[in-house]
């Protein structure tokens, strides 16, 4: 006698590694999304944790993905990616970091595996702005190379302190452990926080540059984060609050949200 097929079993989780393979196979259709959270083990100055990057993306991929598989988009984030390209704090102890061509090859390598499966979009939250090159360039290897639908998105759109309500005036050079991130943190996780914030660090002397800078000016230049002093801080950690951390998270999560809502539509043509 023949026994009767036993389907596997799938875990009420929208966590890619909880489930068995067979689990995953069945689960997975062409219309399934794999969330892939990725940040840095690096040098946040001495009041927040290496793994800063890493916390806020993988905290805000995972409550986004539960949200919309929620509202019916199959939706599943997968582990996250901690070692990245923080060359730019070579210098701290404590930073972790692969040379951009390993973390090419390790995208590539993720994205074939997926591709295996029957999922077919892959989608990249970042933390770190270190890997923002390296992904749009994963996004076209992948497409190439395996036919996925490929994308990349930051794991929040926190800006500099704008000097507005409270907030400190970063003078849009507030990229690293400043008022934003520091704010983020607290919220996500208080215990991590050093009580003690450093000083303001503002390169103003680029501030008041029209081109050459950072957040989106259009001018870039290489730099290492001890080029602006011994901490690695380039920003304002004063005043940085829970409360502001809170907002900035839950405004993460709406977009990541909104931005996957828009991929699960997304067609070429």
């Amino acid at each position: 006698m023949t026994a009767a097929f036993t389907p596997p079993f799938t875990p009420r989780s929208r966590h890619w590694a909880d489930l068995s393979g067979p689990a995953l196979t069945a689960a997975l259709t062409e219309r399934s999304i794999a969330v892939v959270p990725i940040g840095a083990i690096e040098h946040h100055g001495p009041h927040l944790p290496l793994r800063t990057d890493a916390l806020v993306a993988e905290a805000i991929a995972t409550a986004a993905v539960e949200r919309v598989a929620a509202d019916g988009i199959d939706a599943w984030v997968l582990p996250t990616i901690s070692y990245a390209k923080s060359d730019e704090h070579h210098w701290a102890p404590g930073t972790v970091w692969l040379e951009g061509t390993t973390v090419l090859e390790t995208l590539v390598d993720i994205g074939r595996s997926i591709s295996m499966t029957p999922a077919t979009t892959v989608v990249f939250v970042n933390g770190h702005g270190g890997n923002v090159m390296l992904l749009g360039w994963a996004n076209r290897e992948l497409r190439r190379r395996f036919g996925l639908r490929t994308f990349s998105m930051p794991a929040t759109a926190a800006g500099a302190g704008d000097g507005r309500d409270g907030r400190p005036d970063e003078k849009g050079q507030g990229i690293h452990g400043g008022f934003s991130e520091t704010s983020l943190v607290m919220h996500l996780a208080p215990h991590l926080v050093a009580p003690e914030m450093p000083a303001r660090n503002i390169p103003e002397h680029i501030a008041g540059l029209s081109h050459i800078g950072f957040n989106r000016k259009p001018v870039m230049f290489g730099w290492t984060s001890d080029d602006f002093g011994p901490e690695g801080v380039i920003g304002d950690a004063t005043g940085a609050n829970a409360a502001h951390g809170k907002e900035l998270y839950e405004r993460g999560v709406d977009f990541v949200c909104e931005a996957l809502a828009e991929i699960d539509g997304f067609v070429f043509g």
